[in-house]
Parts: C-alpha cells; structure tokens; sequence
C-alpha cells in the first residue's frame, strides 16, 4: 500500500482545527481588503468571455478570473494561519471576497508542468458543472503554473472528520449518514449521465465530501476525472492510477478499464463507511473493509446487525440498514457489469432509506430535529 499517501491523508484531516483560528485572521485581511463604500471596484477583466473553456460555467454563470497579486493580497501572501488544509500536489487557504467578505478556499497547486496540465483539466471539467451537491467553483488564476481554483467555502469539514474524527464530536446520526448517501448518489449521476458530458470522478473517497453548514454533502477534487467516454483502457504510463486506498475498484487494478462503474465500487465503500463508521482502509492493520465485512456482504439482509456502527447503539432502523447493505455489497461485486448504474442507485435509496431522507429532509425546513 502507498504509506506516504495515507500519511498525507491523515495530516490533511489534523489541519483541519486550524481553521478556526485561521478565520479570525481572515477577516482582518477582509477588513483591508474590502473596498469602501462608494469605492470603485476592480475593472472587470477584458480577457473574461474570450476563454470559452474557462469564462462561463453551465448555465452561463460567469466566473471570476483572478490576477496573482489578488490571490496573494487575500490570502495575507500564502500566510500559514491561512491553511485550512494540505494534500501532497495542493494546499487550501481561506481567504474573504469583496465587496460582502464571502468566505472563500483557494486551493493552490504546487508549480510543475504535469500538475499545471491536472489544474487544466480540472478547470476545464469545474467550469461545466453546476449541481447542489458538488463543490462550486467562483473562480480561478492561470498566472503561473500550477494555478489557483477559487472555491465556495463549505464550513464543516469532510465526511472523513465526521466519520472517525478524534471521539469530541457527535456521532452522525443514521438519518443523516442515508441522506447524505443519498444525495452523494444525485451528484455521481448528474456527473455520469446528467451533464453534457459523461465525467468519472475518479476519487470518490470520505475526504472528497464536504459538508455544509446543513451537514448537506460536496463532492470535491476533480483532479482524477476522465471525461467524454463510458470506459477506456488507457495506458498506466500516461495517466497516474486513479482513486485511493480502500476504494478503488480492483477490476481497474486488474485491467486498467476506466469506467463509471469505477465510481460506484467506490462509493459502495462510501456507503459501507456510513454503514459501518469504519474507515475504508486501516493502515495499522493493512486490512481493507471490504474484505473485513466480506462475509457479512454474502448475506446482508441477515447479518446487517453486524455491520451497524456499534456508536449509533440502536438508533438506526434496521430495514434501512439492511436495504443499504444490499446495496454496497451490489457496488463493491467483482463483476462491473453486474453493479448498479448511480441512477438505479438513486432510485433504490429512496425507497429503501425513505423514512431517514424525509426526516432529514423535514429538519432542513426547520419542521423536526434529527
């Protein structure tokens, strides 16, 4: 297994406390920074509107090209208490836009010519999607290379922190682990068959799903996304391996075919992480959990009881367990042909988790608790 990513993995989860502190030292450089009222704006950039590829999102929706002395002056010049979080290619600061302080996540990629041409393809793929349970993107800096992607904020971490966080937090009640499998599910079909075009995400994993201040899931990193076709065997040599330990699908290690089924594999171990509250992948033990409820799979609707995270104690319905058993164990089959399309992953949620989505749904509006 790849050591050095799982560390850098759990490094990126730990950072995440520091935004607390980072936010207060935001919003002095957004009290700078912001013009004052009755003061001319920036102009707006002449070269917005002549990038196709990278002016308009779907719908038409303009995005900010931003200069680097911008994106250096909000992010205080790279400031560390600005770090909301680091991978191995990129580091994530937060920054304030003008004119209202919007909190915003820059996410800068290290400088070299392959990554330069990831920041590329994930503009490209970005600038195309416009879906309530993905990341939006506000705009982008193409200066130097490696580039800068503008994100929304979303508040509350990923679903890894929430998940299998330290113990100081609440446990994710089972109401909101199906509805967030649920809506996680409308986001990989929109990219399968929703968009204009046909977009693998190729990293479906906990640490790619934000959570909002409504605890509603954003599925981010699009820097393994392969785009425009249903399945390709593409050359290792060419194209770095997609997904992570835990979830990536064993067919593509076997045989290098890139499909949509790739995506379902991982989110059946997304789901089973939501199932079960353990991680897709124990480095201490080298032991995936697929292969540590394997034997409770092969008969999910009897031994659903023992997958259920032990936390929840029996705060769970037991039908919805076991339909949603069912169903990871569909995703994770060895044979691609034989999983479910996310449609029919959708469609199957709904009714199988039914009563946890509409309750969850009802405390959105401020109608109940869950």
């Amino acid at each position: 297994m790849d050591l050095p990513l799982i560390i850098g993995l759990l490094s990126a989860a730990l950072l995440f406390p520091l935004a607390l502190v980072s936010f207060a030292y935001i919003r002095l450089i957004c009290r700078r920074n912001a013009p004052s009222r009755g003061g001319r704006e920036s102009p707006t950039d002449p070269e917005l509107g002549k990038e196709p590829e990278a002016a308009k999102g779907d719908g038409d929706v303009a995005l900010r090209r931003f200069r680097w002395a911008e994106v250096e002056s909000l992010t205080g010049n790279f400031a560390p208490a600005a770090v909301i979080g680091e991978g191995g290619f990129s580091t994530v600061y937060l920054a304030c836009l003008a004119p209202d302080a919007s909190p915003a996540a820059f996410k800068l990629q290290r400088p070299s010519e392959r990554l330069h041409r990831a920041f590329r393809q994930e503009l490209d793929v970005l600038i195309r999607l416009r879906h309530p349970y993905i990341v939006r993107l506000l705009g982008y800096c193409d200066d130097r290379e490696g580039g800068v992607l503008v994100f929304e904020y979303v508040p509350n971490g990923s679903l890894h922190e929430k998940l299998h966080g330290d113990g100081g937090g609440a446990v994710l009640p089972w109401a909101r682990r199906m509805a967030i499998a649920y809506q996680l599910a409308q986001a990989l079909d929109y990219l399968h068959d929703g968009c204009d075009l046909q977009i693998v995400h190729g990293d479906v994993k906990a640490s790619n799903v934000l959570l909002d201040e409504r605890l509603e899931p954003k599925l981010c990193d699009f820097g393994s996304t392969r785009v425009g076709f249903s399945a390709a065997v593409l050359p290792r040599a060419a194209h770095p391996m997609l997904g992570s330990p835990g979830y990536v699908d064993p067919h593509y290690l076997r045989s290098g075919t890139v499909s949509k089924k790739n995506d379902i594999y991982s989110f059946g171990v997304l789901l089973l992480e939501l199932i079960t509250g353990s991680e897709a992948f124990d480095s201490a033990a080298e032991r995936m959990l697929t292969a540590a409820v394997g034997p409770a799979l092969r008969d999910p609707c009897a031994r659903a009881g023992e997958l259920v995270d032990r936390r929840l104690a029996r705060a769970y319905d037991a039908a919805e367990v076991a339909a949603a058993a069912s169903m990871a164990a569909a995703c994770v089959g060895d044979n691609p042909s034989l999983r479910p399309s996310m449609a029919e992953v959708v469609r199957l949620l709904a009714q199988g988790a039914s009563s946890s989505i509409s309750a969850v749904s009802l405390a959105s509006d401020g109608k109940a608790d869950v």
